[in-house]
């Protein structure tokens, strides 16, 4: 028989089985999942939630397709957070901190309270990326954020209003246009599907079934 842990979703009490993710616990309950449930498989940050447990104090931040429930959770979720995005050219940018002094001040307001950190999904270190960002150490935030989804919880819990996440994409651009070597073979193969050379074959392997087209995946030669 299935064990039965009490959830509350937006304050209401349900029962819910124990196995469940807070994601298939919410459909169990009767919600619709329309928005928020993006990949449903733990990376694309879409499905962002805060949730409580009862007699706890500290507030904790999840994604909710890979975090299973809890007896006496209390959960909201939280599918977006308006984050600051600022425009620029990224052919005409300047490669230092000086960049992030003009499109980000914010970060420079940072108290090192580390609630950013706290809250991450990925358990990312948030709060160091930004200190990368703020010294005009663009490799370094790229490689500490790289696994960001973006999903905007740590933005949410700051206090001085950072869009973390539009930082760290930033940084990466930034590294990936200008300081990270370049990759010949990468840059072939970008020139040979601009030429066309795979329009073909990308046309011929659309008209396939699903079932062959997992096979050729499921056998393909992998390089090493």
């Amino acid at each position: 028989m299935e064990k039965f842990v009490n959830v509350f979703i937006f304050g209401k009490k349900y029962a819910v089985p124990e196995e469940l993710t807070i994601m298939t616990a919410m459909e169990y309950a009767g919600y619709q999942l329309v928005r928020g449930c993006g990949c449903r498989n733990g990376f694309c940050g879409a499905c962002a939630t805060i949730y409580r447990i009862k007699g706890d104090r500290e507030l904790k931040a999840c994604l909710a397709c890979q975090t299973k429930v809890q007896d006496n959770m209390y959960i909201a979720t939280l599918p977006f957070f308006p984050l600051i995005k600022q425009g620029y050219d990224i052919e005409n940018i300047p490669v230092s901190e000086a960049v992030m002094m003009q499109l980000y001040p914010e970060i420079y307001a940072c108290i090192g309270c580390n609630a950013c950190t706290k809250s991450c999904t990925q358990e990312l270190n948030v709060m160091q990326y930004i200190a990368y960002a703020q010294r005009g150490d663009f490799e370094k935030c790229a490689e500490e954020s790289f696994d960001c989804v973006m999903c905007g919880v740590c933005s949410s819990r700051c206090p001085a209003g950072i869009s973390h996440p539009q930082v760290a994409m930033l940084a990466r651009r930034i590294n990936g246009k200008y300081l990270a070597p370049g990759s010949a073979h990468l840059e072939d193969r970008v020139k040979e599907i601009q030429n066309g050379d795979f329009t073909e074959l990308i046309e011929a392997l659309m008209q396939k079934p699903v079932e062959e087209l997992q096979e050729l995946y499921n056998t393909r030669e992998i390089e090493e």
